[in-house]
């Protein structure tokens, strides 16, 4: 996919793509951190048929929301291509040693060899958690790696 990035003195950024069924999409990225997603019309490729307008949290959520999907998609290639690799999901309990500690606390891929390459808390997917993410009861860890390698990062959670 092409993006074309066009700067909006005094405002911002425009970036603009057209998808495979040929409508285009513009985000117009404010100063402010404010976000507007604009579908342009079929008829009229300069008039917007709809603006969604988000502020800075919506519109981190909505990027994570659509990048998790493509996290399942890369792993599920990855597992095509990769024979023995698997992909577990641990939930962190109320009585895990890590509820209310950090991912770097765990150690996990030196200690097993498998890693965290995802933490979903609710609704919110963290993709790439980085060592000072900090885990509470209810998140469930997406664990990449050998048999052996996930069911030791369960064990790790669980147990300490």
């Amino acid at each position: 996919m092409e993006v074309h990035r066009t700067a909006l003195p005094g405002i911002g950024l425009l970036f603009e793509f057209v998808t495979e069924r040929g409508r285009r999409v513009g985000v117009v990225s404010h100063r402010t951190g404010r976000r507007e997603v604009v579908v342009y019309s079929r008829e009229d490729p300069d008039t917007a048929a709809v603006t969604l307008t988000l502020n800075a949290e919506e519109a981190d959520g909505m990027a994570e929301l659509l990048a998790s999907a493509r996290i399942v998609e890369r792993l599920e290639a990855l597992h095509r291509q990769v024979e023995g690799l698997i992909t577990e999901q641990i939930p962190i309990s109320a009585g895990s040693p890590y509820d209310g500690r950090s991912l770097g606390d765990t150690h996990a891929r030196t200690r097993t060899g498998a890693s965290i390459v995802a933490v979903v808390s609710g609704e919110r997917v963290h993709a790439s958690p980085r060592p000072d993410f900090v885990f509470q009861a209810g998140d469930v860890v997406v664990v990449v790696g050998t048999a052996e390698g996930t069911s030791a990062v369960a064990r790790l959670l669980a147990e300490g």
